[in-house]
């Protein structure tokens, strides 16, 4: 058996401190990294660091890499859309261990702190994606008159936005399972299935963008779909 020592950065230049902040953060497949992930896989400890910088985040900023965020300043908005994002990447809900890996740019603890616990997030999400918004009614249309040379149907008369918001995409895909509403086909059975959500009715001809106007489909069925409507 081979005996070799492990190295430490002590006595290591400002220059090896820095590319193995890089390496730790690489490693983790991120663009930053924080003091105590830096603990559980760097080469040493987080104080050899800060003490020869005068801080973590001047640490980080002279690597190159994005200082890391306190807990503190994290709003409820940035953790859900950071758990919907990890959502969308895994096509289905994250496990506990699985919201520390990327993509995820947070691990459970402050969805934990802020929360009460992970199925509390978990609940909480349900009912922040779930929100009433512009895109899930139609309020009541406006008054106006038409000029006799405008098509009686234009975009001053929209009560909805044409663009669908990343929310209502999400609460779509998800309705949908993640799946074609033509074919069937999902990226969970096949990696090169690319999913869109359009209107069914479409933009162009009055549909609105509402929940019930906008379905899942995969990308062949919904180029194959062009402007037209099936009734």
């Amino acid at each position: 058996m081979k005996f070799e020592l492990e190295t430490t950065l002590r006595g290591a230049t400002n220059l090896e401190l820095l590319e193995e902040l890089r390496r730790c953060a690489s490693e983790l497949g991120r663009d930053t990294i924080t003091q105590a992930g830096f603990a559980k896989i760097g080469k040493g400890h987080p104080t050899t660091i800060t003490r020869r910088f005068g801080s973590w985040p001047q640490a980080l900023d002279m690597a190159g890499l994005r200082p890391s965020r306190s807990k503190i300043g994290i709003s409820d908005d940035e953790l859900f859309e950071n758990l919907r994002n990890v959502w969308m990447f895994l096509k289905r809900q994250p496990r506990y261990g699985e919201i520390s890996k990327p993509p995820s740019q947070f691990s459970t603890s402050p969805y934990e702190k802020r929360f009460g616990g992970w199925t509390n997030a978990l609940k909480k999400f349900v009912e922040w994606v779930n929100e009433e918004d512009e895109s899930k009614h139609v309020p009541k249309a406006r008054k106006h008159i038409v000029p006799d040379n405008r098509p009686s149907r234009d975009q001053s008369s929209r009560r909805t936005k044409r663009n669908i918001s990343e929310r209502q995409r999400f609460r779509i895909l998800l309705n949908a399972g993640f799946r074609c509403q033509s074919c069937g086909a999902s990226p969970l059975t096949s990696s090169g299935t690319e999913l869109h959500v359009d209107h069914i009715m479409p933009w162009s001809k009055g549909g609105e963008t509402i929940d019930d106007n906008l379905t899942c489909k995969c990308k062949q069925c919904n180029l194959g779909k062009g402007n037209a409507f099936k009734y």
